[in-house]
């Protein structure tokens, strides 16, 4: 029986606070597509202009591109991705190597409008700081060997080569955002706000965001409980996310059918195995130990038994502190 929320903090309550403190702004997130077009455009119009350049093409990616992205805090991370593709005739390749090139090729496209300074290599990226609205767009590099749907390899910190496809990510959610409507995606981006608090209070919590998108993406495809994924009432959404993270223990592996077939994932031994809608080889828990798990589901438990009590709450204050447990002290919003 779902309790959570029926009296003080309802779908509305949450539903403002994502307006409020979760969501990007609109005006934000069109600055941050603005941008990225920008970047596009004239990369593309250089690729026109020099048809041996490597770079082959760019793809608007991340949480950004599939709107699930959420308020960026100061220093935290970038504002936007950019899968920047380079032709590979094959894929052994130092990353170190391919970031200074890719650095360089950006600071060769914006010529003398940006100091080489904005243009910063990490382990994965390369981030180019906009000054005049102080975004930060991190330029992934993915190689390609001229496979279909935007199909490339991104090259990890420890060498690895993943198969990735920017435009088959952003059709999966897609997909179900069109079944789902707009609580799909704003659902998820309440979720990942849960995981940001929850990783200030215990720093060696792991979740990735694109785990959050895929937990989200099974219960909408399979529902929780004989009951389907309730996308237009956020308490209780959450409560079917966190009671299948407890009661599973994540230890179901999920997998997706839309672009390969079930029998095709690789076998493994890893404790939380959840698959890449894209790629049957890469679990998006990979590196995720058997202490990890538990401690995600501890907090998804701990969690549980918070937004319980709220429900059961004597007043509005009471309930208010139960989710400021889940969100922080700015819950819930102006």
């Amino acid at each position: 029986m779902s309790m959570a929320g029926e009296r003080y903090v309802d779908h509305g309550v949450l539903k403002a606070f994502a307006q409020s403190k979760v969501n990007v702004p609109k005006e934000e997130a069109k600055e941050r597509r603005r941008q990225v077009n920008h970047l596009r455009e004239r990369l593309e119009g250089y690729i026109k202009d020099h048809p041996d350049f490597d770079l082959v093409k760019l793809r608007a990616s991340g949480s950004t591109a599939k709107h699930t992205a959420i308020r960026r805090r100061k220093s935290e991370g970038s504002d936007a991705d950019v899968a920047a593709y380079l032709r590979a005739a094959n894929t052994d390749i130092d990353v170190s190597t391919m970031l200074t090139w890719l650095r360089d090729r950006c600071i060769e496209v914006y010529g003398k409008t940006k100091n080489e300074d904005d243009f910063k290599p990490s382990d994965h990226a390369v981030g180019i700081t906009m000054h005049s609205s102080g975004l930060k767009i991190d330029v992934v590099p993915v190689l390609y060997t001229g496979e279909p749907d935007d199909r490339g390899y991104l090259v990890t910190s420890d060498g690895r080569k993943v198969l990735t496809s920017v435009t088959l990510h952003l059709r999966f959610i897609e997909k179900r955002k069109e079944q789902a409507g707009d609580g799909y995606r704003e659902l998820i981006r309440l979720l990942k706000a849960w995981i940001r608090e929850s990783k200030g209070a215990d720093t060696q919590l792991r979740c990735k965001s694109f785990l959050i998108e895929l937990l989200v993406a099974h219960l909408w495809d399979n529902g929780w409980n004989g009951k389907p994924l309730e996308v237009d009432d956020y308490p209780a959404a959450i409560e079917q996310v966190l009671s299948y993270i407890v009661r599973t223990g994540l230890r179901t592996p999920i997998v997706f059918t839309d672009y390969y077939k079930a029998d095709e994932v690789e076998a493994t031994t890893e404790p939380i195995q959840v698959w890449d809608p894209v790629n049957p080889e890469n679990n998006v828990a990979r590196g995720y130990s058997e202490l990890d798990r538990q401690r995600l589901v501890n907090h998804a438990k701990t969690t549980l038994d918070t937004i319980t009590m709220a429900a059961y709450a004597s007043s509005n204050g009471e309930a208010l502190d139960a989710w400021r447990e889940l969100f922080g002290p700015a819950f819930p919003g102006a």
